[in-house]
């Protein structure tokens, strides 16, 4: 049904969950510096708070806010820096 999940010593934590239009995890970040590894494409939607993102192949970081999308291919690692507590919705595909 659901999976849960934590990295970085509890500071990331998610649940992810299947339904009829993919397969998703939804999460929160506690402020900080992470790097994560991908291994299908995803498309990731801050719900509250603020990200900065380096993606592979980018010498500059982006930022996204609430409400803001951005995606991440296949097997890559990218980086982000979660300013203050941060939600975020990310789908696989």
């Amino acid at each position: 049904m659901f999976k849960t999940n934590e990295y970085f010593e509890g500071k990331v934590k998610s649940v992810a969950y299947e339904n009829v239009s993919g397969k998703y995890t939804i999460g929160v970040m506690a402020q900080g510096a992470y790097e994560f590894g991908t291994s299908s494409n995803e498309e990731m939607t801050v719900i509250n708070g603020t990200l900065d993102v380096l993606l592979p192949g980018s010498d500059t970081w982006d930022v996204f806010h609430a409400g803001s999308t951005f995606q991440v291919p296949a097997n890559v690692k990218f980086q982000v820096r979660a300013i203050g507590a941060t939600s975020y919705l990310c789908r696989y595909y």
